[in-house]
C-alpha cells in the first residue's frame, strides 16, 4: 500500500489536472494499491492539515480541465522559516502532517518558489517528487514546463487579434505578456504573432531604438507596429540602477506597468497614437492545449514510475525531447532565463524583429 500526498502550489496554469491524472492513472494501471491525500491550496494545506482523501474517480474527466482540483496558493519561500501569525513553525508543521498521515511520498507541482520549498522538505527527510509547472518556462533543469505552450497560444491569439485593429487605424499597439522575470513567453508569442518589436527582461531596451524601428517601418510603408512587451522588460537606464533603486522606482512610478511607460515615451518622441492591451491572467486560464495535455501526462507517468521504484528527490523534466529525472538540489534556486545570444534570438533578429538593443 502506497500512501501518497499531492499538492499544487504557486500560480495556477493549464494542465495541472492533466499532470496529476497522469500520476494516478499510472499507479492505478500498475495494480499498485494506494491512498491519495490531496492537500488543499498548496503548502498551506500541508501546513494546517487541510486535505481530503481522493480516489481514481476524482481524476477522471479532468484531462481537459484548466486550473487545479486541489486549489493553490502562494507560500513565499523567503517566509517559510518564519512562524505564522499564531507562532506555528511552518516547516515543522509540514513534517508533522506528512508523518501523521504516514505518507510514502509527496508529489508537488509548481514553479521556482515551490521547488525551493520542495527541496527544503527533501533535506528535512521527506520523500518528494516534483513536476515542473509554470507559464513562465523559467525552471532550471527542463527545456519545457507544462502550462507554457497553452499560455503561448493565448498570448499569440491576443497579438493576432490586435493586428486587424492596428492595421485598420494605423496605430502602434503594445501587447503586454506575462512571464515574471523572464522573456520566454513574450519571445515565443511575439514571434508566433508576428510582432515587429519584442522587449524582454534579459535584453534591456533603448527607447530611441524602439522609436527608430517604428519610424523605419512607417517610412517603408507600414501603417502600424505591433510591440510585444514582457511584464518584466527593463530599459537600459533602469538596468544600471541597483536593485534597491529599481524597486523604489517601481514603487513610485506613475505608470501601471512598463508597457504604459513605453507607450508614453513613444507618443512623446514621435507623436504616434499608441494603445496598450494587457491580456493578464487570461494567459493562465482555460483548457490546456493538446501539446500540454500530452506533455503533462508524460511527466505524470514518469512521476508514477518513480513512486513505484521508490526513487525520490527528483523533478521530472524534459531535456532534448526526452523525459528525464533531475535531482531536486540541481533545480532549486536557479532561474532559466533567455540568453541574449541564443539561436532563437539571433534568428528573430534575422527576421527583422527589433529587441530595442
Amino acid at each position: 500500500m502506497k500512501r501518497i500526498g499531492m499538492l499544487t502550489s504557486g500560480g495556477d496554469c493549464q494542465a495541472l489536472n492533466a499532470a496529476m491524472r497522469g500520476v494516478v492513472k499510472t499507479l492505478l494501471n500498475s495494480g499498485e494499491k494506494m491512498e491519495i491525500y490531496g492537500f488543499i491550496d498548496g503548502y498551506r494545506g500541508l501546513i494546517y492539515g487541510d486535505y481530503r482523501m481522493l480516489t481514481g474517480k476524482d481524476f477522471s474527466g479532468i484531462l481537459t480541465v484548466g486550473g487545479t482540483i486541489l486549489g493553490t496558493s502562494r507560500t513565499p519561500f523567503k517566509l517559510i522559516r518564519e512562524p505564522d501569525e499564531n507562532g506555528i513553525d511552518k516547516v515543522e508543521a509540514m513534517k508533522k502532517n506528512y508523518k501523521k498521515l504516514k505518507l510514502d511520498c509527496l508529489v508537488i507541482l509548481g514553479g521556482n518558489g515551490t521547488h525551493k520549498t520542495a527541496n527544503l522538505l527533501r533535506t528535512e527527510g521527506l520523500n518528494v517528487i516534483t513536476l515542473p509547472k509554470t507559464i513562465d518556462n523559467d525552471l532550471w533543469g527542463t527545456d519545457m514546463t507544462f502550462g507554457f505552450q497553452s499560455a503561448v497560444d493565448i498570448a499569440t491569439n491576443a497579438i493576432d487579434c490586435i493586428h486587424t485593429t492596428a492595421a485598420s487605424h494605423g496605430r502602434v499597439f503594445i501587447v503586454e505578456v506575462m512571464g515574471h522575470k523572464v522573456g520566454w513567453l513574450t519571445l515565443n508569442a511575439g514571434m508566433a504573432g508576428g510582432a515587429d518589436i519584442i522587449l524582454l527582461p534579459e535584453i534591456p531596451y533603448d527607447i530611441n531604438k524602439v522609436v527608430n524601428a517604428i519610424e523605419t517601418r512607417h517610412k517603408n510603408g507600414s501603417r502600424f507596429t505591433i510591440i510585444a512587451v514582457a511584464e518584466g522588460a527593463i530599459s537600459k537606464e533602469d538596468a544600471k540602477l541597483s536593485k534597491k533603486e529599481y524597486k523604489e522606482k517601481l514603487r513610485t512610478r506613475k505608470y501601471p506597468s512598463v508597457s504604459y511607460e513605453v507607450a508614453a515615451q513613444i507618443q512623446e518622441k514621435c507623436g504616434r497614437e499608441v494603445r496598450v492591451t494587457v491580456p493578464g491572467h487570461v494567459q493562465r486560464g482555460g483548457s490546456p492545449c493538446p501539446y500540454d495535455r500530452v506533455f503533462a501526462s508524460r511527466l505524470g507517468s514518469e512521476a508514477g514510475s518513480l513512486i513505484m521504484e521508490e526513487k525520490y528527490g527528483f523533478m521530472v523534466g524534459y531535456v532534448n525531447r526526452e523525459i528525464v529525472r533531475v535531482p531536486l538540489e540541481d533545480v532549486a534556486g536557479k532561474l532559466k532565463s533567455v540568453d541574449p545570444d541564443a539561436a532563437i534570438v539571433k534568428e528573430a533578429k534575422r527576421l527583422g524583429i527589433c529587441f530595442g538593443d
